[in-house]
């Protein structure tokens, strides 16, 4: 493993610890695809938590911009996938701290709690486990920025860029591996269905 992962050895960590998978799968909004990809299931183990967060740190270490403000950098994650990585950046990097933004309620916006919100001035690095559309990390950017705070930087461990994804302007995104989006099928065309290999029905 090198100090900074390749995109091959992150794919092939993902699929050794059951984080990306190959079958017939049947999404919450009803398509199919023959490919599940959940970080989290490789997050729980801590090696393989410790080697995909120290290499994300590196990346972010080796910015320039981003190595000078590490001692006073706070690190935001959006509940809940990204905190396993964001509290592994934070200790590999010796940031500052670490908090999060929750949804109000079942799909409502994003929210920081009482007392656990940014400060006017503060340099913050956004962090999460995918990174697909870039919606939810957009709306985070926003409430960071509606509270006076900078965000500097976006990082995660897989880009799987979307058509139409939202940007995040000039600042730097760091990620490990970046994997095609997968190729979602209507049900009623699905060749899988059609061969009868056998559906998983997942919440993600």
């Amino acid at each position: 493993m090198h100090l900074v992962p390749t995109q091959e050895e992150v794919v092939a960590l993902l699929e050794k610890s059951g984080a990306l998978r190959r079958g017939h799968f049947e999404y919450p909004n009803g398509k199919h695809a023959s490919e599940l990809l959940q970080v989290p299931l490789a997050m729980r183990y801590y090696q393989h938590a410790k080697v995909l967060s120290v290499g994300l740190s590196r990346l972010v270490r080796a910015r320039p911009e981003m190595r000078a403000i590490i001692p006073s950098l706070s690190i935001v994650a959006p509940a809940t996938g990204g905190l396993p990585v964001a509290y592994g950046v934070c200790e590999a990097l010796r940031a500052h701290q670490v908090y999060w933004a929750e949804p109000e309620d079942a799909g409502g916006a994003l929210r920081f709690r009482t007392f656990l919100e940014p400060l006017p001035g503060e340099k913050v690095l956004l962090i999460d486990d995918i990174l697909r559309t870039g919606t939810k990390l957009s709306e985070l950017k926003r409430l960071v920025e509606s509270n006076g705070a900078e965000v500097v930087g976006t990082a995660t461990v897989v880009w799987q860029p979307a058509p139409n994804g939202n940007g995040f302007g000039q600042a730097p995104l760091c990620y490990l591996a970046k994997v095609d989006e997968f190729v979602y099928q209507d049900p009623a065309s699905c060749g899988l269905c059609k061969r009868g290999v056998p559906l998983v029905r997942v919440y993600v």
